[in-house]
């Protein structure tokens, strides 16, 4: 029988390209995005696509129950994806703009997963997928929402894990470290909205930061990888007999995640001082 998956923040990127990927190898996909005018180019490629905004609870649960009704009932798989990155210095965030980042990167794949999960155990099967970030495992300057948000998504999968145990439902995270996509030019959107950079003590550091981020992804860098290789770690995922806990993804997150395992807390800052300072300055 023909398996079904929910993913979330189809727009672009990562999501996009795991959504016709997954088409592809024989998944009915229910591609969802925040913004109903990306729908027809979803249907266009032959998935089925809706709006499902994870910062509205109504909306999500519209998505849920649109999805369950297209499926009658049954769903073999969740992917959450659905993300954005607020840059800015701790200090120079409001507690609104934290928040958003929260109720986007958060709140909703939480609601999402907590009205899947009852589906899946009615099934006693299910996959649960969490996109997370190698700024899951390590923190670095000027990135402290999404740091935050990604660290308190690791903190939930691994509970989900736990209380899942023997239900038949399996959940994993995927970390990846850069990948090709429309990251960076969101982020840019949501600094230059979010951010009084002219009044911030930071703000000859966010000269740089804005440098960075109207340079966009750097297609074609040894550490940057394309969406296909967040792809195959959600088609093992997806599909292992055990599927790990984890998943790594990019040269970064494999040494980051060394690094921070062997190396005193002191040496692992210094270490991503330096790559957030040499990351700015080119």
């Amino acid at each position: 029988m023909e398996k079904t998956i929910l993913v979330t923040g189809c727009s672009t990127g990562i999501g996009r390209h795991c959504a016709l990927r997954l088409k592809e190898t024989g998944w009915r996909v229910l591609a969802t995005v925040r913004k109903p005018e990306d729908v027809p180019s979803l249907r266009a490629q032959g998935l089925e696509s809706f709006v499902l905004d994870l910062d509205a609870s109504e909306s999500v649960q519209a998505g849920f129950e649109q999805a369950m009704s297209l499926t009658g009932g049954r769903l073999d798989a969740l992917f959450n994806n659905g993300a954005y990155g607020q840059p800015g210095a701790v200090e120079d965030l409001s507690r609104d703009v934290l928040r958003a980042q929260f109720e986007t990167n958060l709140f909703g794949w939480v609601e999402l997963t907590n009205l899947v999960i009852p589906v899946m155990r009615r099934q006693q099967s299910g996959r649960i997928v969490m996109n997370s970030s190698v700024l899951g495992l390590v923190a670095m300057k000027y990135r402290g929402a999404y740091n935050a948000s990604k660290f308190a998504l690791e903190g939930i999968t691994d509970t989900y894990r736990q209380e899942l145990h023997g239900s038949g439902l399996h959940v994993s995270l995927i970390e990846p470290g850069p990948i090709t996509s429309a990251f960076r030019q969101n982020a840019l959107i949501a600094f230059t909205r979010n951010i009084d950079a002219t009044h911030s003590v930071h703000a000859e550091t966010y000269s740089g930061v804005l440098g960075r981020l109207e340079a966009g992804e750097e297609e074609g860098s040894a550490f940057t990888l394309p969406p296909e290789a967040v792809f195959k770690a959600l088609q093992s995922a997806l599909t292992a007999r055990c599927p790990k806990a984890r998943y790594y993804v990019t040269f970064p997150t494999h040494l980051l995640g060394y690094l921070r395992r062997v190396l005193p807390a002191r040496w692992l800052d210094a270490v991503l001082r330096r790559a957030a300072e040499k990351e700015n300055d080119t």
